[in-house]
């Protein structure tokens, strides 16, 4: 185990070296996660480590390189594009399966290709989503805080029932909603499930049914769906918030745009559900990496409604792929994006604009 360092992020500048190419990379990497960059390099790769976020400042760091490695929140959009283009730069992978940092437009327009990590460990993100539901179901951190103050005595709000009791709700299960599934299932709990495309895998541990019979039943909501920009903003809105059982808890280790912040704020204040617990919020570039010294200093009043409503709601600063297997998954997918690209002048983990 590689000892872990309390730095929040870097900019990961890596000169590639193969016989005959030299690659750069750009992403937003923490430096504990340096060592893995290199104890990984299989493919012998010079690489060069620089501490920042991928802006439209820093994005000159890339010139003289021939590829770029990001992460979420890293800026891809058209004016970053066209100065690695100007660089010569044809290959912008991300080491991240979501990949709605880019305008993928602006790319396929300048002919820059994008390749992704498209899974890696599902128990990261899925031991998270578990670890939310069970804390906020046993009103762990509401004690441990009331602790903290002094106050040893044991509030009638902590009254809660079992998890072998529970219905737990899994609301899209590919492999990360199904190892939560797994999770819950092996320690007693009844799993539902909801999704349009069920697979032999996720049946294992989770009953499919329809989207209201899940919301209606479970005590738990957990969801695991990607992101579609314009497509799927907001799905979980006040209507979708209004099936819930009041003492239900909601989970969202997916993407902040997924849910109305308003609305889900508006939720829990109503007692309308019993709480939420999230890796993700929006307005995530202007928030996560960065250290506030008061809540008032979170630039987006959304977020800031949310987090008055601790410890019945609880947000973790995107830290569900924050695992020592995931990275290493992240890490040797990315290198083998590159090695294939240069190798066979295509990749099998592309991404392409679909407008």
């Amino acid at each position: 185990m590689i000892p872990h360092s309390d730095s929040s992020r870097s900019l990961l500048r890596s000169f590639w070296k193969s016989s005959d190419q030299c690659l750069q990379s750009l992403a937003s990497v923490r430096p504990i996660e340096e060592p893995y960059f290199r104890k990984l390099n299989k493919y012998h790769y010079d690489l060069k480590l620089v501490n920042a976020y991928l802006d439209h400042d820093n994005v000159t760091e890339a010139e003289g390189c021939d590829a770029v490695l990001v992460r979420a929140n890293c800026a891809c959009d058209e004016q970053n594009l066209k100065k690695f283009k100007s660089y010569g730069i044809n290959w912008v992978f991300t080491r991240t399966v979501g990949f709605n940092h880019y305008d993928l437009k602006a790319a396929k327009e300048l002919d820059i290709k994008i390749a992704r990590v498209p899974n890696y460990s599902p128990y990261a993100v899925a031991n998270l989503a578990f670890t939310l539901g069970a804390a906020l179901t046993r009103h762990v951190v509401a004690a441990v805080d009331a602790v903290h103050r002094g106050d040893f005595t044991v509030s009638p709000y902590y009254l809660s029932t079992e998890f072998n009791r529970l219905t737990v709700g899994i609301y899209g299960a590919g492999k990360i909603g199904a190892i939560e599934g797994k999770m819950w299932k092996l320690i007693g709990a009844k799993v539902l499930a909801y999704d349009p495309y069920p697979s032999d895998f996720a049946r294992q541990y989770v009953k499919f049914v329809s989207e209201d019979d899940l919301l209606q039943s479970s005590d738990i909501v957990s969801v695991h769906v990607p992101y579609f920009p314009g497509k799927n903003d907001n799905l979980i809105n006040s209507d979708f918030l209004k099936k819930m059982k009041e003492t239900a808890f909601l989970i969202n280790t997916a993407r902040g745009q997924l849910a109305d912040t308003n609305a889900v704020a508006k939720a829990v204040e109503d007692n309308e559900i019993a709480g939420y617990g999230a890796d993700v919020v929006i307005d995530e570039t202007r928030i996560n990496g960065h250290k506030f010294n008061s809540l008032a200093e979170v630039p987006n009043s959304s977020v800031q409604s949310l987090m008055k409503l601790y410890p019945k709601v609880l947000i973790t600063p995107h830290m569900g792929s924050f695992t020592e297997p995931a990275l290493e998954d992240m890490i040797s997918i990315s290198y083998d994006n590159f090695h294939e690209m240069q190798e066979t002048g295509d990749v099998k983990n592309k991404v392409e604009y679909k407008g």
